[in-house]
């Protein structure tokens, strides 16, 4: 065996280079018992990330039309992070989903498929908010942030 198909080619990675000689990864979400696709199936990176782009964007422009009408428009800027902060905990706490991870059929659920506690959703948004936790990913593509906490974003 060629030394380089064993550590991968730089564009392949060695994840390529481990399957083709016969290592099975299985699918997204498998080690969980979630199903390869469908409901219940781990959502995708790109989902996520279009799901937290609509929720800072319609909060962005709530507390710019709310908070920048009687002040300026720095003031607005302050008052982003801390009302996307309440949004997300509020609104994951009570229905599990956001309105966009709604518009992207996205929903945070527990490991066994409850709903999120208050704790929970508490942790998994601060550790959203820290950015790095959420950026280090298991080979499921559970964030750091959701690890910590025993939960999974699936889709709905």
């Amino acid at each position: 065996m060629d030394t380089r198909e064993a550590l991968g080619s730089w564009i392949d990675g060695p994840k390529a280079a481990a399957e083709k000689m016969g290592a099975d990864f299985g699918f997204r979400g498998e080690r969980l018992g979630l199903p390869r696709e469908g409901s219940g199936s781990i959502a995708g990176p790109g989902r996520r990330l279009g799901a937290l782009v609509v929720d800072s964007w319609l909060v962005a422009l709530i507390s710019f039309g709310l908070i920048a009408r009687g002040s300026s428009a720095g003031s607005a800027n302050m008052w982003t992070t801390p009302l996307l902060f309440t949004v997300i905990v509020l609104m994951l706490a009570t229905t599990g989903t956001t309105v966009g991870k709604r518009l992207f059929g996205l929903r945070v659920v527990r490991l066994d498929g409850g709903r999120a506690t208050i704790p929970q959703v508490l942790l998994r948004t601060v550790l959203l908010f820290l950015v790095v936790p959420a950026l280090v990913w298991d080979r499921d593509t559970r964030g750091l942030h959701d690890k910590a906490v025993g939960t999974v974003e699936v889709r709905i």
